[in-house]
């Protein structure tokens, strides 16, 4: 066995002995946590995204963290780690063409077929720091004003809970604003102070967030959805989850809604949904589901 000698990684004291049990044991305590599942190769991540979790519980050491899980199991600090080890990359209008769809097809179908309820409801799942659901709101405003007076909302989730949070208050960086903003909606729907962007209120008004997790056995809704945008997340679930989520989501979606995945994603099971090409992306229609809703 090798000794016990330490090396620095991104600030946080690293133990060479015994390394690859204890980064197995973090791995199966995100997937219980999250289903995120993280490949083997990728376990220096957590030397970086955990230091600052290590310092806040005054430890130095991974080893320290696995050893006080494994004695006294504590569901908000396993809960941490989970987060920590969260992707959460997003943008504005992140791959355009979905919202350029939306804008030139999808919405007004949609619109017209809620005429009467005048009732439009969106889910931006996976929502991160709230880039997707703010852009639905201004798409949604820029392009469609006689939605005026109408009941729309934009629900987001996340499973982490400081994502969360950041999208709540709609405050961004610079260099978070220069990815996927043009000009105008920067001019129009941001007020400016400092080196911080923060959404309109007319804007928040329209978009609510809260954290949950995707692969719960419930998800938080009770109605269902028009818009379902569930992009680039079940890229780190594997097959059982993906098609176990993708049931829920089902039940939650209109008969007439529209789901889309991320570019690189789609359903694991082909009878609830008909797969349509337009506007250089998929986007996913629901099939009728056998038994009641």
């Amino acid at each position: 066995m090798m000794g016990a000698s330490t090396a620095a990684w991104g600030g946080v004291a690293r133990s060479e002995a015994a390394s690859a049990a204890e980064y197995a044991y973090l791995r199966q305590l995100v997937f219980e946590q999250s289903q995120n599942v993280l490949d083997a190769s990728r376990d220096y991540l957590f030397e970086t995204r955990l230091s600052r979790l290590l310092r806040a519980h005054g430890m130095t050491h991974l080893e320290e963290l696995v050893q006080l899980l494994k004695v006294k199991r504590s569901a908000p600090l396993a809960r941490s780690v989970a987060e920590a080890m969260t992707i959460n990359e997003t943008s504005f209008f992140r791959d355009g063409r979905p919202f350029e769809l939306l804008r030139t097809e999808l919405l007004p179908r949609l619109i017209e077929a809620r005429r009467t309820t005048r009732r439009l409801r969106f889910w931006s799942a996976a929502c991160s720091t709230g880039q997707e659901a703010y852009s639905l709101a201004m798409l949604l405003r820029e392009h469609f004003p006689a939605l005026d007076g109408w009941d729309v909302v934009i629900e987001g989730t996340d499973f982490c809970g400081e994502v969360v949070g950041r999208a709540q208050s709609g405050r961004y960086q610079r260099i978070e604003i220069n990815r996927g903003l043009r000009a105008r909606h920067i001019v129009t729907y941001f007020d400016h102070a400092d080196e911080e962007w923060t959404v309109k209120p007319e804007l928040k008004r329209m978009c609510r967030f809260r954290q949950a997790n995707l692969c719960a056995s419930n998800l938080p809704f009770s109605e269902t959805f028009d818009v379902v945008m569930l992009r680039n997340v079940m890229l780190y679930f594997n097959q059982e989850t993906r098609k176990r989520l993708l049931k829920q989501v089902r039940r939650l979606l209109a008969n007439d809604g529209v789901l889309f995945l991320g570019s690189a994603e789609q359903p694991t099971d082909m009878t609830l949904w008909t797969s349509v090409l337009a506007g250089g992306t998929a986007h996913y229609l629901p099939k009728a589901m056998s038994g009641s809703r």
